[in-house]
């Protein structure tokens, strides 16, 4: 069974950085990679970050150069560093994971708020 559980979300003001942390059980990631999704109230949820299984990083232009995602761990946990962060970048984050034909997995974890405010 597909598992995943996100911390490190919090209040941060406008310029600061967050270290999102997620734990994930039951993926293989010999076949699939690392992804990391926002919410934002009112909105779809999107994703954000993503290591294709062939290597790739991948970015939405909303974030690049700012959002960096980690390779898997041994122990199936990556991460999402947040840098310089706006108040658009408020929302519930999640991690999940990509296959070689971008799908992803149908479990969601319960998220991590994410809150940039002054």
């Amino acid at each position: 069974q597909v598992h995943f559980v996100e911390t490190g979300g919090g209040l941060v003001q406008p310029g600061g950085s967050l270290r999102l942390s997620c734990v994930a059980s039951g993926v293989s990631f010999s076949d699939h990679g690392p992804a990391w999704y926002r919410q934002a109230p009112g909105k779809q949820r999107e994703l954000i970050a993503a290591i294709t299984v062939s290597g790739i990083f991948d970015y939405d232009d909303s974030v690049k150069g700012r959002f960096t995602i980690s390779r898997v761990g041994a122990d199936n946990t990556y991460y999402l560093q947040m840098n310089s962060l706006k108040p658009e970048d408020t929302a519930v984050y999640y991690c999940n994971a990509i296959s070689r034909g971008w799908g992803r997995f149908n479990s969601w974890g319960q998220g991590t708020q994410v809150t940039v405010s002054s």
